[in-house]
């Protein structure tokens, strides 16, 4: 596996991965928001942040991230390798390298959310509405640094 900063040629590859990972794991999403959603990504939202790409043996993009100020605003995976450490391996380069803290993830998705804390990460606070006043709510989590008590919420 190798990790890599990703180029404007990738979006077309990053939004294919993109839609395919929503839609195996974000049954809670309404189809008219994920084909709103669609555009928004490829158009804005991949030029916004510091993408890296998880490329397999045989370079094909397996997974994603996508940073912007210390914060995780994208981890997408390939439905055909999860469980195999890409999305670990995406996070670890996302902390030790780009200094992420920081991640918000959709209450709806408990398998995400399992994974953001064997990760390390806690539940520092909620939201009832996602980043565009949709009714996704969010829970932020940041990276506990030291062993203390169970999450709590602010």
């Amino acid at each position: 596996m190798q990790i890599e900063r990703a180029a404007k040629t990738d979006y077309t590859a990053l939004i294919l991965l993109w839609e395919a990972s929503v839609r195996a794991t974000h049954d809670f999403l309404a189809e008219e928001d994920l084909l709103m959603l669609k555009p928004l990504i490829f158009e804005q939202f991949f030029d916004a942040m510091t993408l890296h790409v998880a490329r397999d043996a045989s370079g094909e993009i397996k997974g994603f991230s996508g940073v912007d100020d210390g914060k995780l605003e994208m981890l997408f995976i390939d439905p055909s390798v999860r469980g195999q450490g890409f999305g670990t391996a995406l996070v670890d380069h996302a902390v030790d390298v780009q200094g992420v803290r920081k991640v918000d993830v959709n209450e709806q998705n408990a398998q995400a959310f399992g994974f953001y804390r064997r990760q390390g990460f806690t539940v520092i606070g909620r939201s009832p509405v996602d980043g565009l006043g949709k009714p996704y709510p969010l829970l932020h989590m940041a990276l506990s640094l030291i062993d203390g008590p169970e999450d709590h919420l602010n």
